[in-house]
């Protein structure tokens, strides 16, 4: 599969088989699955520049309590580099920091909430605990902006793993996919150009020094799957994700799992003129699977695990649903497929009298 992905990447973008992406190192991952679908020298370890706060927001978010306000410190607003202009003595919460770090890429932002988050040296740590809890081996971080500092790096592979669990928090998801947000008398501007680049893109984060290079992390949602891009030192990075990402949906093929009406399973039933009942899908349900996944799906099913009579036909009987390990892929109602009577002894009188003029059901 990564040799006809890497064809096709080198057929869209008209360059030689020497080297698919500008990049110094680079990757295509399934934001859910973890499946990678692209990648180039993705285990270097790099510099990253203020892709570094990805984790940063990751963390302090971790700490909850987001509309807690603060006074903005000396130390926070004398921070060198990009800045969301934090003024000493003013007043503001966590969360609006957090639209300036990821919006504005603001060092001074990313110095106030490891201030306000346990302290900085120690809010470092929380940085570095996190990605050994992620599992990763080849990052280190000394700040938490991504100002040039020795020790401090991670690999394209890596920041997309970081950014793949920093996604899966719908406050994160929000933040990074805002155009633009009011703090005071500031109006914040997302630098991701992505955002109204690329169809489906919901972020993620810029990120330049002169020591990393340009570094770009984003992300795009299409057809319910979702992909993040990681390039690390790239001088083309926009016309590079948009090529990645362009390579990597088309990697997707429409699979239908069920079709309305197909019999799901069956119900026991208690109580009836029947032992068991049938469970109906209500609708057509296609996913968008790359090869070799269908295969990997497990079904779950919701609602009762068994039934009493009298059973209605087409009434709601719970729910059908489709996974690869934490992703749901696909969701459909069940409905019976049949009824489940009461046995005619056991009927009241005025239902076996009725039953007798219209007929049993």
């Amino acid at each position: 599969m990564k040799k006809f992905f890497c064809a096709l990447l080198l057929c869209a973008l008209c360059i030689p088989a020497s080297g698919a992406v500008s990049a110094q190192g680079a990757v295509v991952m399934d934001a859910d699955t973890g499946e990678v679908l692209f990648e180039q020298n993705a285990d270097a370890r790099l510099p990253m520049a203020s892709t570094t706060k990805i984790m940063t927001a990751l963390v302090a978010l971790g700490e909850g309590n987001l509309d807690r306000t603060y006074t903005v410190k000396a130390e926070y607003a004398q921070v060198e580099g990009s800045s969301m202009y934090l003024r000493e003595g003013e007043t503001l919460t966590l969360r609006d920091t957090l639209y300036g770090l990821m919006l504005e890429s603001g060092n001074d932002a990313a110095v106030a909430i490891a201030g306000e988050c346990g302290g900085y040296g120690s809010f470092v740590q929380k940085m570095n605990d996190k990605a050994a809890e992620l599992g990763l081996t080849d990052t280190h971080f000394e700040n938490p902006n991504g100002l040039p500092a020795d020790g401090h790096y991670t690999t394209a592979r890596e920041l997309a793993k970081i950014t793949a669990a920093a996604l899966r928090d719908p406050v994160f998801r929000q933040i990074v996919s805002t155009r633009t947000y009011t703090v005071g008398d500031r109006t914040l501007s997302n630098h991701n150009r992505l955002l109204s680049m690329y169809d489906g893109a919901i972020g993620v984060k810029t990120g330049y020094t002169r020591a990393a290079g340009r570094c770009l992390v984003s992300a795009a949602e299409r057809n319910g799957r979702t992909l993040i891009a990681v390039t690390l030192n790239d001088p083309n990075d926009w016309n590079d994700h948009m090529q990645m990402l362009d390579a990597g949906f088309v990697q997707y093929e429409a699979v239908t799992l069920h079709e309305a009406g197909n019999e799901i399973t069956t119900l026991r039933v208690f109580g009836g003129d029947v032992d068991s009942v049938p469970l109906l899908a209500q609708n057509t349900v296609t996913a968008y699977l790359l090869p070799g996944e269908r295969e990997k799906i497990q079904t779950v099913r919701y609602g009762d695990k068994i039934c009493y009579a009298p059973v209605v036909r087409t009434a709601h009987a719970g729910q059908i649903e489709y996974r690869i390990g934490d992703k749901v892929l696909a969701r459909d109602t069940l409905v019976y497929g049949g009824a489940a009577l009461l046995p005619a002894e056991e009927k009241s009188l005025p239902e076996r009298i009725l039953d007798r003029i219209f007929g049993e059901a």
